[in-house]
């Protein structure tokens, strides 16, 4: 069996969407001829955190961990924010959306001095840990989760340093997304070296969603296409109890996961007061949970609503906690982010949408993910600007939920193509592939 070393900086108890790939590919690895040690940080700043994903990281599993320093501390001290506070859902505002002084010093030191991102301070402790992790393992390969971006950096140290085959995993495109701090030319200068540096340097490229190589390529037209994987988001069958729910008193629909600046539920709360007030949907049948983290103005989207009676606010969970939450839902609601090219986006949250069986009502332009729900027959999509066709699409599940008829079925072929494990066999062939060892069954 061959040594994979895993750089990511979302790892347990880190809670979110982003833990769960590496976490899922550490745990399949091994089947397929690769054994994976991590690094990662110690006492990092997380955005959320869920112990519970502690138990989940395979006893046979070497993980080190290295300090950091954690700019988000200091920021929350100069902009009066409580200890813990999370700071990546406000830090996306809406467009012409207006931030305090401070808050806009804050943004100018991290987006000047924090290159290529907020975990900056990861890169020097863990150079250091790696280089005593290589002389401790007998380290085959290199693999890095990105965002944050320095993981990329780290890795790219490592592989100059030794020469290791070198895999750079990408979930998020990296310079001009939508999370991306505004720059001026200088740090923006420095940030695009980097990104094209660890491009053009990585062995390979796995991306989560096929969006990050055309924004790669745009930028970047001479670097080879053949070095790019998509290897999608997954979800694993392991993490869904078996077993039925009973029949819920009020049709539910359940959105899991985080909402801020673009995405928002701004229209299809519009569409459920127009329902209501028409009398096509009784208040007193439905129920809507919003589950996860919010910003502030979706806070008060949510609590300003007409609806507001029907709306159950519910802090971020437990992975498997949120997961029983999808189970339970008659109907999933997914909100793209509305950017310009939010038609390439595909939210690893929709993947264990998938997994739960429960239709989906997508809230997206047409492309990726609309291309995903009709491959799988997993829901509808509509325009997130589309309110009748939106209504049209909700009044339709609510019908089915009052007079109790069948859902509609999901194409099982299509799905399975999506679980964890198949998504680990790829990473694990294209690992054979850089090292030239033959691929597992």
């Amino acid at each position: 069996m061959k040594t994979v070393l895993v750089v990511t900086y979302y790892f347990p108890p880190s809670g979110g969407p982003g833990v769960q790939r590496v976490l899922k590919f550490i745990k399949y690895l091994p089947a397929f001829g690769w054994r994976p040690v991590v690094l990662t940080a110690q006492d990092a700043d997380y955005p959320a955190r869920d112990e519970s994903l502690l138990s989940e990281i395979p006893e046979t599993t070497t993980v080190y961990r290295s300090a950091i320093f954690e700019p988000y501390r200091l920021y929350r001290r100069i902009t009066g924010k409580p200890p813990g506070a999370p700071v990546d859902v406000e830090n996306i505002p809406q467009p012409k959306q207006r931030r305090s002084l401070t808050e806009s010093l804050a943004a100018f030191v991290r987006s000047t001095f924090f290159i290529p991102d907020a975990r900056a301070g990861w890169f020097p402790y863990a150079v250091r840990e790696a280089q005593r992790i290589m002389a401790h393992e007998h380290i085959d390969a290199i693999y890095s989760s990105s965002p944050p971006y320095t993981a990329a950096l780290i890795a790219r140290t490592l592989h100059r340093q030794t020469e290791l085959p070198w895999v750079a995993g990408f979930r998020d495109p990296w310079t001009g997304f939508l999370s991306t701090p505004e720059r001026w030319f200088l740090p923006r200068a420095l940030d695009c070296w980097y990104e094209r540096e660890v491009f053009r340097g990585a062995s390979a490229v796995e991306v989560a969603w096929k969006g990050i190589i055309k924004d790669v390529l745009g930028k970047y037209p001479l670097l080879p296409k053949g070095k790019f994987r998509h290897l999608p988001n997954g979800f694993d069958p392991e993490d869904y109890p078996s077993g039925d729910f009973p029949r819920n008193e009020r049709f539910t629909v359940t959105y899991a996961g985080s909402m801020y600046g673009r995405r928002n539920p701004a229209t299809f709360l519009k569409a459920i007061e127009h329902l209501v007030n028409e009398g096509q949907v009784e208040a007193q049948k439905l129920r809507l949970r919003f589950v996860g983290r919010f910003g502030g103005e979706v806070r008060h989207m949510l609590e300003s609503s007409s609806v507001k009676e029907c709306i159950d606010i519910v802090p971020y969970l437990p992975h498997r906690e949120s997961i029983l939450e999808l189970l339970k839902a008659d109907l999933l609601l997914l909100v793209v982010d509305e950017t310009a090219d939010s038609e390439e986006i595909v939210p690893g949250k929709v993947y264990e949408y998938l997994g739960a069986r429960t239709p989906i009502l997508a809230l997206a332009r047409e492309g990726a993910v609309a291309e995903l729900i009709r491959e799988t027959s997993a829901g509808v999509v509509r325009d997130n600007q589309d309110v009748a066709g939106i209504k049209d699409a909700f009044l339709e599940h609510y019908r089915n939920f009052v007079y109790d008829r069948p859902r509609p079925q999901q194409n099982t072929a299509a799905v399975k193509r999506y679980e964890r494990r198949e998504v680990t066999r790829q990473l694990a062939a294209l690992l054979d592939s850089l090292t030239h060892q033959p691929a597992a069954v």
